[in-house]
């Protein structure tokens, strides 16, 4: 079942969604050769938990151990942090965080560079960037999820990068995940259609050589079949009568266009 949410519900999650967006600024400049994975898990676990009322949503759901997943280069998505994972040159990474405050949740995730990294993981990274923008525009009332997917597509057509198929965006509120799932592939005119109160996070991810994955022994992380690279970027968005509005924009996420300082919850006219 799909639940609508109020403006103020809506301005809620905006409010979850503006500490992932700070987190990711305060994140950026720690991402170095060097540093583990599981130190950057403490910086998201400290951060989230300094905001009253604010947990991190992915720790302990569905058993999950940390509190971001963290992927590193064929690592699409659900990568444990760990003591032993460590950043190196050329790598990417990716963090997806989850934030609920005063029981509304917000998730968002951004792939970084780890230093240089080769031209293609350059495309791979602007490509998927691109990709979330245009899921993003079509997430207007009278679309259909279909139409979300479509753009994704679009966007991706031509590039000879592959989108992960098998993995999906979702509704958020209360909880983390709820319906509708938001497939990455689509067709315009079809699935639900979109109305103003759905809350969804977009989450286009890309890979440099396959659209097949596999799950590792943890069982949690999700790799490409051929190790080639993944990148996985995500936003928190409401479909309103205004257009498509970002509540996980703001602070790092400023660099798109926003001015910094802007609030979170921008409406894409």
């Amino acid at each position: 079942m799909i639940h609508l949410k109020s403006p103020e519900e809506i301005e809620a999650i905006a409010k979850a969604g503006a500490i992932i967006a700070r987190l990711f600024k305060v994140l950026e400049p720690r991402i170095k050769p060097g540093v583990t994975t599981q130190m950057l898990d403490l910086v998201v676990d400290d951060y989230v938990l300094s905001h009253k009322g604010a947990s991190p949503a992915f720790k302990g759901l569905y058993g999950f151990p940390g509190s971001a997943c963290i992927s590193i280069n064929e690592e699409v998505v659900h990568g444990i942090p760990s003591r032993e994972r460590v950043l190196a040159e050329g790598d990417i990474v990716s963090i997806d965080i989850g934030v609920k405050l005063n029981g509304w949740c917000a998730d968002s995730s951004f792939t970084f560079p780890v230093g240089e990294v080769s031209s293609e993981v350059a495309q791979l990274l602007s490509v998927t960037r691109a990709s979330l923008d245009a899921a993003v525009d079509a997430a207007r009332p009278g679309n259909h999820v279909g139409d979300i997917g479509a753009a994704v597509m679009g966007a991706v057509e031509g590039s000879g990068l592959f989108i992960i198929r098998d993995l999906v965006g979702h509704g958020l509120g209360r909880d983390v995940h709820e319906e509708p799932q938001v497939p990455n592939i689509g067709k315009p005119g079809y699935g639900p259609v979109l109305e103003p109160g759905m809350v969804l996070a977009l989450e286009p991810m890309l890979a440099a050589g396959t659209d097949r994955i596999q799950t590792l022994d943890d069982r949690w992380t999700v790799v490409t079949e051929d190790r080639s690279p993944s990148s996985h970027y995500e936003h928190t968005v409401a479909v309103t009568e205004d257009g498509p509005k970002i509540l996980t924009w703001g602070g790092f996420w400023a660099a798109e266009g926003v001015p910094d300082g802007a609030p979170v919850g921008t409406t894409i006219g």
